[in-house]
């Protein structure tokens, strides 16, 4: 048990709730933006875990899932605390855009700088500031663009303790992703913080049924670590289907683009997925699976230019 958090000189003792506002820098107009940091503290000893969305500004659908955690209390613990951080890249959630003003994409740049770039300042003090009082996190992202995830966690493979977490939160895919350099979550695994990835939705969208899993997940997770609440109940997992490889399928044609598939959808190989027609009602492109395979990410653009990533495909299964 953290006895005392103290964040931004803020301390946080237990049975106490905060919010704390961080403040790296300011608009160009000299305006003040703050980034709520809200804990809720247990006065019982337990693990800290962190929600956290918005390291990509444009990813709405993390910032539902973390208010949501909020508004419905659950992120009042049992025992020890709950962190929330419902935006953190505050500059790119204002412009609706995924990267920081300075261009930089933030989950690129950890563990950052103190005197570096906008975007390696604000990874610095994350890391500085919050993550050495956390003990369990889950980073809530979306699809880029217009290529919407399937409701899926993400973990590095060969570790057993993430992957009982996974079972645990119940999402209906878990996809074995190596660390990726710059990233929140390798600078977490680097110091001691057990983060599973949720990926769900696409960027500028709000979906429910992602929003439900997740906040069905995050319950079946703080129960599993005894912090969920008496009040609040948890529906039964499913059982997640672990892929262990997979595919990118790109269109071959430029063009409009007409999915015949729905996210999630299991496929046989040769089967019809969509097409890709010109405006002109002359030619229409077929794209079929290359392999047997569950769709984890569907392209929802009606436009499409040759190359563009517009299906995710499992290949191989755990």
């Amino acid at each position: 048990m953290h006895k005392e958090i103290t964040i931004f000189n803020e301390t946080i003792l237990p049975g106490e709730s905060k919010t704390i506002h961080m403040q790296i820098a300011k608009l160009h107009t000299m305006t003040d933006l703050q980034i709520p940091i809200i804990v809720e503290r247990s006065k019982l000893d337990g693990p800290t875990v962190l929600f956290s969305a918005g390291l990509h500004g444009d990813e709405i659908n993390g910032t539902e899932i973390v208010r949501q955690l909020i508004v419905q209390k659950i992120n009042k613990p049992k025992r020890g605390t709950i962190i929330c951080m419902p935006i953190i890249n505050i500059f790119g959630f204002v412009n609706q855009t995924r990267e920081f003003p300075d261009g930089r994409d933030l989950n690129r740049v950890f563990p950052g700088s103190k005197t570096g770039s906008l975007a390696s300042r604000f990874a610095h003090y994350i890391l500085q500031e919050i993550i050495p009082h956390v003990d369990y996190a889950i980073d809530f992202h979306a699809g880029g663009a217009q290529r919407f995830n399937a409701p899926q966690i993400r973990i590095v493979p060969n570790n057993q303790e993430l992957k009982k977490l996974s079972d645990v939160f119940g999402a209906p895919f878990t996809l074995y992703s190596n660390h990726i350099s710059g990233s929140f979550r390798t600078s977490c695994d680097h110091m001691g913080t057990k983060m599973l990835l949720f990926e769900g939705g696409k960027s500028l969208d709000m979906n429910q049924k992602v929003t439900d899993e997740a906040i069905e997940g995050s319950k079946r997770f703080l129960k599993h670590l005894k912090m969920l609440a008496t009040k609040h109940q948890s529906m039964e997992a499913h059982a997640t289907i672990y892929i262990t490889k997979s595919d990118w399928i790109r269109a071959n044609f430029s063009g409009m683009f007409h999915g015949l598939k729905a996210i999630g959808t299991f496929v046989k190989k040769g089967e019809l997925l969509a097409t890709i027609s010109d405006p002109f009602g002359k030619i229409e492109h077929k794209v079929k699976a290359p392999h047997d395979g569950y769709l984890i990410n569907v392209n929802d653009a009606p436009i499409v230019y040759q190359g563009d990533a517009i299906f995710h495909i499992s290949k191989e299964l755990e």
